[in-house]
This record gives structure tokens, C-alpha cells and sequence, in this order.
């Protein structure tokens, strides 16, 4: 390979004409082809890739499949999508044929099991990217039944490639909260050749490539794969066996999975499983800002595909097709959310004049009504600056950016570039509001004495729609210590900031707070206290709370199988009845009478 092409994942394959020439239009006409008559229209015999996803084809920026399907395609391959194959028959899998190169396969946006089942179990009705909105084309365990869909209709395939969240999170011996075990690394129980783990943009183009030319894919970076023989200059992670005699030989391959996320520091990673070996190869490298903005300017109709539209709209649309991302990435490290893990802990932003210039592109839509429903990314305030010492070295092995109790000193919080861009997107000619939905960590806007106060005064003033989100999560310190979320008085002082802003501007924004029932450690009595801060301190009936669900890829879940605390190793109160659960989540949602509000809490 060539010294340039190391530079940029969008280098063309000089052996294969980008067909596609007219998508210089900012505004793409074309959906990839997800039919052989949408295949023939474009003179194609047969596709180099086929992408199979659990969600509809959704030509967006923010749907993984589209955005690789639109990243290969500039690199001159042909890309077909498949969304939501019936999975009883072979009418859908088959009609793209088989592909050239390698199938890609993916549950969707959203885990498959998270997106079916509610945190108590029961199936959830609505599914946002289904058309029609009903959650019948989904399957349990997306992944694994879409594989073996290929293997049924196609015997001795190409390869088959994993990615997306549902794979990413499961590429190690991981905790199954719907069948309460620990469950193989997703390879093993698949049955498919390959996994792209992570946002995985560079691992795409490098794996891409080598199958093409047919050289030894097994060094790629941001992969794994299953092998005969260990890998020795790899960690040695203990076997999945060992996880299921000793839970504490869990938390040890847990502990050498989270630390080995980071491209600049991190080591491969190996780990028996019965005869074989699951071998991880270390992360590929992050995108740059141009690289990044490259990706972004990919040419996508932010459109439902035609083929799914008789079966009617897809909600998810509403939100996403006048979003914007900022940036990819979160060092905050909630120890319930798997962002960090699949995302990496490291930030990586785009260009204002990019974010701008995307702006720009939606004023050019008919249905853009001036509104951009969201300008953030997985934290909205972390764009725009980074640890040096992470940006050189990588993050830190058991030591966080940020936790329950304090900032890491090297983490300097600074919200002036994030300002400037607020500024000159709603300065864009079309859009009257630009909405920061996106999570807001009130932490570091009470830690940035500089501009903090200056970021949130032109959200109150002009970035919010009524109402502010925050995610405190729960108000016990020691629940706050297993979640790895700041303490109650840290959302005081921000509360009294904000409630402050909006009297002086004479605006009447509320704030919204998301709490979490029966997170480990958290018992009905924690509960009851969090009710009391709510209503004493907040002026609140909470309404946002939801149960907590324990997700593979985090230390949450971790918690919950081993009930114990991963750094001390200490015995943890799990609470695991589903009855139980549901009643901690009506403590804190259950109504306080008017007149015995103030004289319950007089004190």
C-alpha cells in the first residue's frame, strides 16, 4: 500500500470507476441499490459489497450501514443495502445476489435485544426505524439470524463482516442479561468470518482493500477474528471458561477489554475460548478533522429508501434528517453507557466550516422548515478541545477523565469553540433555530470558570425549546460512585446557574432530569432519598426515569452479574426481581400531593 493512502480511508481504487460521478451535487438523487432493477439501472452484474441491516434503509449520516455503504462507494466499489431482510424466507436475502467481495452485517442503530425488550423484559411494541413504526421486522439477536440467513441460502459465501453496535459490544466474553450468563464472544455464536469493532471507519477502508487484492486481512487494524493458535505478543485475557468459574476472572477481562479501547496505547487482545482463539487486533487509528468532515460530506438524501416507503414513515426521520453531528466520541465514562467503548474516549470534532457548510445544504431541502433538531454529538459540550496528554499518549489506563468525584486536572473544560459554532449556525441564512438536544454535562460547564457561564447563557438564550435535558441520574453518592456520575451538589450550584439565566432573560425553560432505578447498588431507601432531593430541592415529580438495563460493553453490567465493585472487589446489593425493579421506579415517579408538599418538607 501505498505512503498516501494511509492518509485518507477515501482513496479510489484505481481498479474500479467510482460509478456515481454526478453525486458532486450536495444534494445525492441516488439511494444505493437495494434492488436488481435498481442494480441494472446502473449497468451492475454484481455487487463488490452487500450491507444487511436491522434497521430500513435510511440514507443518513447518522445510520452506520448508509454512512459505510457511502464511504466504500467513494472509494469506487459497488455497494448494495439490504434493510430488514425477512428472516423466514429467502426472498430478501437473495435479491441482490452474492456479493464479490464480502457481506457486511449489522444489527442496526440499535442493539436488537435492547431495541425489543424493555429493561423489565417485556416487548416493546414500537420500533423507530421500522416503517409504520411497528416492531415486527426486527429479529432477537439481529446479528446472529442474519448471518445464518446467508449461510442457509448462500453455502461456502464470502466472508462475512460484523459491525455495528450489537456486534462491537460483544466481540469479548461479555454478560447476557436476557438469558442471565455469560455469553461467547459474537463470533463464535454467529458463525461469521470477521468483526469491525468500534466506529471502525479506517478498519473498513484497510479490510476493504486487502480482500480486494487478496493479501492477509489478519493484521488489519480494528478487527477480530477466530484462530487455531493464540497470538503471544497479544494481553493473554482470561478464558471464557475461566469467566464462567470465577467472576472475579470476569472483571480481570473486563478490566484488560476496557483499558486496550484506545488506538495510540492500546495492545491486541486474546482470549481461549474452548479450542480456539478469539483474537482482537488493536484499534485502528481515529479520524482526523478533514478525514472526519470528508465523512460527513458524503452525498446522502437524508431519505427513506422508496422501496420501504409503502409500509409507511420512519419516526427516527423526524429527528435525525436536519441533525447535525458534531463530533464523535465521550470521556465521560458512565459505567452504564457503552459510548466509550464503541465510540472511543477520546473526541474527535469536525470543522465549524463543515458543520456550517452542512447547514447550508439543508436550506436546499423543500421540508426544511428552518429548525435543526439537534447540534451536538453523544456529550453536545465536548466539542472542541481534548486532553494534550491523551491526544499524544492516549487515555489513561485506570484512571478517568472525569468521575463522581472530580475533573482530571489535565482535562481543561473550554466552550469557546463551541460557542463560535452556535453562533455561526444560527447566523446561516434559512435557519431560525438550531436545538441542542444532545446530553449536556452541567459538570463541565460549572468547571470551565472562563466561558461555562457564556455556553450556557446562549443555550437558554437560544438553543433550547422550553426546556434543558440533564442526566444526574440519581442524587446517593455511593449509587453516584458505581455509576461514575458527579455528585448532587455539583447539579445545585448548576441548577441555581440556570434558573438564574432564565429570570434574568425573563424566560420561563424548565429543566428535565433523567434518573435510573435499580442500578446496582441502589436499594428501595436510595430511592425514596432521590425522591426527597427531587421534590424538596428540585421543585419536581420526576418523569423521565427508566429501570436500569445492564448493556454488554459496560462496567454496569459487569456490576450487576458479579455483584461486585471492579475496583475493590467489595460485595455489591444487586437488585435483580423484576417486580422490585418496576417499585423502585414508581417510588421516585409517585405523585405529591399539593398540600402536604410544603409541610412534609418544611425542615
Amino acid at each position: 500500500m501505498k505512503a498516501q493512502q494511509k492518509n485518507t480511508p477515501y482513496t479510489n481504487n484505481k481498479e474500479t470507476k467510482n460509478p456515481h460521478k454526478h453525486y458532486k451535487n450536495p444534494i445525492a438523487k441516488d439511494f444505493l441499490p437495494t434492488t436488481r432493477k435498481e442494480m441494472e439501472k446502473l449497468g451492475w452484474k454484481q455487487c463488490d459489497v452487500i450491507l444487511i441491516s436491522g434497521d430500513a434503509y435510511i440514507d443518513s449520516p447518522f445510520i452506520g450501514v448508509a454512512t459505510v455503504g457511502r464511504m466504500l462507494e467513494k472509494m469506487g466499489y459497488k455497494v448494495g443495502i439490504i434493510g430488514q431482510p425477512d428472516y423466514k424466507s429467502d426472498k430478501d436475502i437473495t435479491r441482490l445476489g452474492e456479493p464479490r467481495l464480502y457481506w457486511g452485517v449489522s444489527g442496526g442503530s440499535i442493539d436488537s435485544m435492547v431495541s425489543n425488550y424493555t429493561a423489565t423484559k417485556k416487548f416493546r411494541n414500537n420500533d423507530d426505524y421500522t416503517p409504520g413504526g411497528k416492531n415486527n421486522k426486527r429479529p432477537d439477536r439481529a446479528v446472529n439470524v442474519y448471518t445464518n440467513l446467508i449461510r442457509r441460502y448462500f453455502k461456502g459465501t464470502v466472508p462475512i463482516v460484523l459491525g455495528g453496535i450489537e456486534a462491537s459490544l460483544r466481540r469479548v466474553t461479555h454478560y447476557d442479561f436476557w438469558t442471565n450468563k455469560l455469553k461467547k464472544p459474537i463470533l463464535f455464536d454467529s458463525k461469521a468470518d470477521i468483526l469491525i469493532y468500534g466506529m471502525g471507519e479506517q478498519a473498513v477502508r484497510d479490510l476493504t482493500v486487502a480482500i480486494d487484492k487478496k493479501e492477509d486481512w489478519k493484521k488489519v487494524r480494528g478487527i477480530c477474528y477466530i484462530s487455531k493458535e493464540p497470538v503471544p505478543e497479544y494481553h493473554q485475557m482470561p478464558s471464557h471458561q475461566e469467566c464462567l468459574d470465577d467472576k472475579e476472572k470476569y472483571i480481570d477481562l473486563f478490566d484488560l477489554f476496557y483499558d486496550n479501547n484506545d488506538p495510540k496505547g492500546a495492545k491486541g487482545l486474546c482470549e481461549a475460548v474452548d479450542t480456539r482463539y478469539s483474537i482482537q487486533n488493536p484499534p485502528c487509528r481515529y479520524l482526523s478533522e478533514p478525514e472526519m468532515d470528508e465523512v460527513s460530506n458524503l452525498p446522502f438524501t437524508r431519505e427513506l429508501h422508496p422501496y420501504h416507503r409503502p409500509e409507511g414513515k420512519v419516526k427516527c426521520l423526524e429527528t435525525i434528517k436536519f441533525s447535525i453531528m458534531t463530533h464523535q466520541g465521550c470521556w465521560g465514562e458512565c459505567n452504564f453507557c457503552a459510548i466509550g467503548v464503541h465510540q472511543g474516549r477520546t473526541i474527535r470534532t469536525r470543522s465549524e466550516k463543515s458543520i456550517v457548510n452542512e447547514a447550508k445544504e439543508f436550506t436546499q431541502y423543500k421540508d426544511f422548515k428552518g429548525i435543526i433538531s439537534d447540534l451536538g454529538g453523544p456529550t453536545a459540550n465536548m466539542y472542541g478541545y481534548e486532553c494534550e496528554k491523551k491526544e499524544s499518549f492516549g487515555t489513561c489506563d485506570h484512571q478517568r477523565c472525569v468521575d463522581s468525584k472530580h475533573i482530571c486536572g489535565s482535562m481543561k473544560p473550554d466552550h469557546s469553540r463551541v460557542i463560535n459554532l452556535m453562533k455561526e449556525v444560527r447566523a446561516v441564512p434559512g435557519v431560525r433555530k438550531a436545538f441542542v438536544a444532545s446530553g449536556i454535562r452541567y459538570d463541565l460547564i460549572n468547571r470551565d470558570k472562563r466561558q461555562g457561564y457564556s455556553y450556557l447563557k446562549e443555550l437558554v438564550q437560544h438553543h433550547i425549546s422550553g426546556q434543558m435535558k440533564v442526566a444526574p441520574e440519581h442524587t446517593q453518592q455511593h449509587v453516584l460512585d458505581l455509576m461514575g456520575k458527579p455528585g448532587k451538589n455539583t447539579l445545585i450550584e448548576f441548577k441555581k446557574l440556570y434558573d438564574q439565566l432564565n429570570r434574568d432573560m425573563g424566560k420561563k425553560q424548565f429543566l428535565t432530569y433523567y434518573l435510573i432505578a435499580a442500578h446496582p447498588g441502589c436499594t428501595d431507601d436510595d430511592m425514596h432519598e432521590l425522591k426527597r432531593f427531587t421534590t424538596k430541592e428540585l421543585k419536581i415529580n420526576p418523569e423521565q426515569a427508566q429501570v436500569f438495563i445492564p448493556t454488554p460493553g459496560t462496567y454496569s453490567a459487569v456490576i450487576y452479574y458479579t455483584e461486585m465493585d471492579p475496583v475493590t472487589r467489595k460485595k455489591v446489593f444487586v437488585e435483580k426481581d423484576i417486580k422490585r425493579k418496576e417499585k423502585q421506579k414508581a417510588i421516585i415517579q409517585a405523585a405529591i400531593p399539593k398540600k402536604g408538599f410544603q409541610s412534609t418538607f418544611a425542615s
